[in-house]
């Protein structure tokens, strides 16, 4: 499948499942409850998959899994406000999402089971700090590979493409397209590829630097910046849970493809995280994982994206 066919295709996956995340609210808004058991368009309820963990792993000459084995973990750096993607209740601790599922399968074919993972939550910002310096083994959260994060560190994936788009208020006309930003105020996230193509652009835009998408959406509903930018995917999300007070504008302006960060130059260990992508992959598991929650709109993932390897 082309990148713009899945991008279009989990853009409107999330716009429908942000408007389930609404309807299951558990006090704050756009907060899933924990007990909610959302199904897809047929009424049924899809289940997780479970992933046979692995033994007898031994991954020689990677000082990352030199490392994991010696901690007797693995700690995962992940995003905590993406429902359906990377989310952590803020009840119960419990994290969920794709990128969740991704980073378990993983873990299971580095022989590792669920309670030997360390969820950290990493803003977009620090990422490649986190990962260079060894706070975190992996890193699974919305994150676009390119070449300027590829001199700091590594990348297994792509495992999913989204693409750029902008997040206006529903009475805002002003704004069509990525060709009216001329003089308005625009929000992303610190360290995104997002926040990047907006500076680095011809939009003349003033651009505003935060570390949390619900804050760039607040700035939004309060009438501090004019805009919100980031994957379309996450936009449909948040304009679905006010839909009468925000709106996604004009069609992606760009290609994120996802992708599994890790230590830069340790071959080994990114060789064994795209075999284990591969494996689920192959075995099913990738598109179960998406039907139990980016696919619980009814939008069935076709084949994933295929593996870059060098």
């Amino acid at each position: 499948m082309s990148p713009m066919k899945f991008r279009k295709t989990a853009a409107a996956t999330f716009a429908v499942l942000a408007l389930t995340a609404t309807a299951a609210c558990g006090g704050k808004e756009g907060t899933p409850s924990s007990n909610a058991k959302p199904s897809n368009s047929s009424g049924e309820t899809p289940e997780l998959p479970t992933y046979k963990v692995a033994s007898g792993v031994d991954l020689k000459g990677s000082d990352t899994f030199d490392r994991i084995k010696k901690n007797g973990k693995v700690t995962i750096g992940v995003k905590n406000d993406q429902p359906y993607l990377g989310f952590e209740d803020p009840n119960t601790g419990e994290r969920s999402g794709f990128d969740i599922e991704i980073a378990k399968m993983i873990a299971a074919d580095l022989g590792l089971s669920a309670d030997k993972i360390t969820y950290k939550t990493i803003d977009s910002k620090n990422r490649e700090t986190a990962i260079s310096q060894g706070q975190v083994d992996y890193y699974v959260g919305t994150y676009t590979i390119n070449d300027e994060r590829k001199k700091k560190i590594s990348f297994a994936g792509p495992y999913y493409i989204a693409g750029q788009s902008l997040l206006v208020r529903k009475d805002d006309d002003s704004i069509k397209s990525e060709e009216d930003l001329k003089g308005k105020k625009v929000c992303s996230i610190s360290g995104s590829t997002p926040l990047m193509n907006i500076q680095k652009g011809n939009y003349g835009a003033e651009v505003v630097a935060l570390d949390k998408y619900t804050d760039c959406v607040k700035q939004l509903t309060d009438g501090q910046v004019d805009a919100v930018t980031t994957d379309d995917a996450i936009l449909k999300g948040y304009a679905a849970q006010q839909p009468k007070v925000l709106k996604v504008v004009g069609e992606p302006f760009s290609d994120e493809p996802y992708g599994v960060g890790l230590p830069k130059n340790d071959k080994v260990f990114q060789e064994a995280l795209l075999d284990a992508l591969q494996n689920h992959m192959d075995n099913g598991d990738w598109k179960k994982a998406y039907d139990a929650t980016l696919g619980l709109s009814g939008s069935p993932a076709d084949e994933p994206p295929a593996l870059e390897r060098n």
